[in-house]
């Protein structure tokens, strides 16, 4: 299976991305899919998930409001819309499928057996 993301990019504060990521190599429409975020020198951070039918997502505490998960499963590609950016939210975005699918989003990376290489994310103040 691969993952690929894109859609990162340079952007100032308060400004808007949406990232993209295609899964090829199995059935995406049977998978639950999430995006992490990875600072360096820092563990992957969970932003949000989405289940396999789009039915269900959850998202980071922090992340509430100002981002949200959607997905296609006729392009086999699930989406991060992030809003009023912030330099804080400067990171290697990642997309991830599930090992299991359940009624709830899981939100640690051990949870997630397939990755992409990431789309660098960078806000300039």
């Amino acid at each position: 299976v691969q993952l690929e993301e894109s859609g990162g990019g340079l952007v100032q504060a308060g400004n808007s991305l949406k990232l993209s990521c295609k899964i090829s190599g199995r059935t995406f429409s049977t998978y639950d899919m999430a995006w992490f975020r990875q600072a360096p020198g820092k563990e992957p951070e969970f932003v949000a998930g989405i289940t396999w039918n789009g039915g269900i997502s959850d998202y980071a505490e922090s992340k509430k409001g100002q981002v949200t998960i959607f997905r296609d499963n006729s392009k086999n590609t699930v989406y991060l819309q992030m809003t009023s950016l912030k330099p804080e939210d400067t990171a290697v975005y990642l997309c991830a499928k599930s090992r299991e699918n359940h009624y709830y989003i899981l939100k640690h990376p051990d949870d997630y057996d397939d990755w992409g290489q990431g789309t660098q994310v960078t806000v300039s103040s």
